[in-house]
């Protein structure tokens, strides 16, 4: 007959196989034993196997009455909740020493299961102090989340940590997005068989790069807000003020050519469709320009046919096109943003944190691969 003091001396002494052992037969020999729970969650407590740890502990709170076992399985939860905070303390400690773990960053959160949402809520909920109602509303289901922003040591030591909990996210710092190469086109000159564009720098100048379509690797889509001012007058109508509305968007599209270390983007309101390659219907099988008259046709049409278009060449590149989500996660960061050259120059009049909303989404899908 196996006896409780024998797995306590195993616990003890660190033993854990003899422990794991032992702990087996008890369950067998003695499945009404109410300690016998309590050493099974002290047995994954001390392993670091916590989540195991803490249904073990729940379930003595649950099933046992025992004064002097639900005092010890209320300590085990508590050491449980505090371990993470306890890490992530010290590990910030660490990298603020370094000042390379200093520069500016930003941590994202990806997609969460919705299936194991209720799970994942109380691990994110500890590792970053929160609430348990102010956690769920944080942690997205559909698109990427901008979290926080930060030192990038400290939030490399919070992406550890989540991604450790299964909660999948990644950080980057403002100097590697500004580092993303940015070309802007102005007009395809060819499509086939390589594509032909002429683009300009981010010093404005003009250049021209020929690529394969084989080598884009995914492709970036959005659409801008372009805002008005509107006169609001006062009940009376005797003041009159003024407030920004939404008038009209504009498309973006982004090129992802890794080998090149570039981004090529598209913009509706600058491309030059009367230029290069003619993208709108009356074209010959060549690719040649023919004659039309391209006034015949909006804005609006011929940016939805170039895109028509470019899909046929890249049908099987990933697109991503959860923008407009992403943005409103960025939005209430206007210092950061405003430290991000967007490489857009819409019309404004005045300057929108859309724009390098859009820059900052399609650099870190250009960067995830290497972060």
């Amino acid at each position: 007959m196996i006896a409780i003091e024998e797995v306590v001396n195993a616990l003890d002494c660190k033993d854990y196989r003899e422990a794991a052992k032992l702990l087996k037969a008890l369950r067998e020999e003695s499945p009404q034993n109410p300690w016998v729970g309590f050493y099974v969650g002290r047995y994954y407590e001390e392993t670091g196997k916590l989540d195991q740890a803490e249904k073990a502990y729940r379930r003595v709170l649950r099933d046992i009455t025992n004064p002097k076992i639900v005092s010890q399985a209320r300590q085990g939860l508590k050491r449980i909740e505090t371990r993470p905070k306890e890490r992530v303390k010290e590990a910030i400690a660490q990298v603020k020493s370094d000042p390379s773990q200093l520069k500016p960053g930003l941590l994202v959160i990806e997609p969460i299961d919705v299936a194991l949402r209720s799970e994942l809520v109380v691990k994110f909920a500890r590792i970053m102090q929160l609430q348990p109602y102010n956690a769920k509303l944080l942690l997205p289901t559909r698109t990427w989340r901008m979290y926080r922003t930060g030192a990038i040591g400290e939030l490399r030591v919070f992406v550890s940590e989540l991604r450790q909990a299964g909660i999948n996210c990644f950080c980057a710092t403002l100097e590697e997005i500004k580092q993303v190469r940015v070309f802007r086109i102005s007009h395809f000159e060819a499509i086939s068989p390589q594509a032909v564009v002429i683009c300009k720098d981010e010093g404005d100048r003009v250049g021209q790069i020929a690529f394969n379509w084989s080598e884009v690797s995914q492709q970036v889509e959005g659409n801008l807000p372009i805002f008005k001012q509107v006169a609001v007058e006062n009940h009376r109508r005797t003041e009159v003020t003024y407030k920004q509305e939404m008038h009209e968007y504009v498309g973006m599209k982004d090129l992802h050519i890794p080998g090149r270390g570039c981004i090529l983007r598209l913009c509706e309101e600058h491309y030059q469709f009367d230029k290069g390659y003619a993208f709108i219907p009356g074209q010959d099988n060549s690719g040649k320009k023919q004659k039309y008259s391209i006034d015949s046709m909006s804005m609006h049409l011929k940016w939805q046919t170039l895109i028509k278009v470019l899909k046929q060449h890249l049908s099987e590149v990933p697109t991503w096109t959860d923008f407009t989500p992403f943005a409103e996660t960025t939005l209430a960061e206007a210092d950061m943003l405003e430290r991000i050259p967007s490489h857009i120059h819409l019309f404004r009049v005045q300057p929108s944190p859309w724009d390098p909303a859009f820059h900052l989404y399609s650099s870190l899908a250009f960067l995830k691969p290497y972060l």
